[in-house]
């Protein structure tokens, strides 16, 4: 089999994949079960994926590349605490219009075994909370704000599949948000009153665009100065 006839194999495995997962849940996806549905061997099943392990491990990549793919289309705006709160809602929504996806994705009984395209995600959410820390918005650190948000949301969207249509609560999901962001962010000062931890918060963030070239050119700063500063940054802001 060559490179083009193995790449299409193995996008028609996944999508029949995907299609028995969504309809009948994980424990649905056998390597036979998927084998026959999408027409071919077990044996060329195997060879691709090895074994249902890196089956779902494959379908978990597919999972992220489809929540990125909506999430990319989220266009940010002159608020980026207003777009904190419809990354949320975007996030709640995904997980349950694909909840086996997502208990696949968020769900894991594999600690620290997580897909590339997981970064990526938890990328995007950083994105935002810079964007709020170097508007003086935040009132802790972005990457702690990005793993209570996570946390967050996750839970929440876990708490939300587990329940039956007409128990669901959506009212449940848009109080954590509020609770959650509200503990999070502050109103951005005016430039002239700005307090010292806003300031450090926002020096800190635009100190993290610097150094990875995203905001211009790199610093030239060892490592070891860069690690003091950030602490510096810190013990300021707390």
């Amino acid at each position: 089999m060559d490179d083009d006839a193995k790449s299409r194999t193995r996008r028609q495995i996944l999508e029949v994949a995907a299609g028995i997962l969504e309809r009948e849940g994980a424990q649905a996806v056998s390597t036979r079960a998927v084998a026959a549905a999408a027409g071919i061997r077990a044996a060329s099943l195997y060879q691709l994926f090895g074994d249902k392990d890196g089956l779902l491990s494959a379908l978990a990549i597919h999972a992220f590349d489809l929540y990125l793919s909506e999430k990319h289309t989220l266009a940010q705006s002159g608020d980026p605490v207003a777009d904190m709160r419809r990354g949320w809602d975007m996030h709640v929504d995904f997980g349950l219009r694909h909840p086996a996806f997502y208990l696949l994705m968020y769900g894991s009984d594999r600690p620290g075994r997580r897909p590339p395209a997981a970064g990526e995600a938890q990328a995007l959410v950083m994105r935002f909370l810079n964007r709020a820390a170097d508007d003086g918005c935040l009132r802790v650190p972005p990457a702690l704000a990005a793993h209570l948000t996570l946390a967050a949301v996750t839970g929440v969207t876990l708490s939300l599949i587990g329940a039956s249509e007409d128990e669901r609560d959506m009212e449940v999901s848009a109080r954590m948000r509020d609770t959650l962001i509200d503990s999070l962010t502050v109103d951005p000062p005016p430039a002239s009153d700005a307090t010292l931890a806003s300031r450090a918060l926002a020096l800190d963030a635009a100190l993290d665009a610097a150094l990875t070239g995203a905001d211009g050119p790199a610093l030239p700063l060892r490592p070891s100065e860069t690690a003091l500063l950030h602490d510096w940054l810190h013990e300021l802001a707390r």
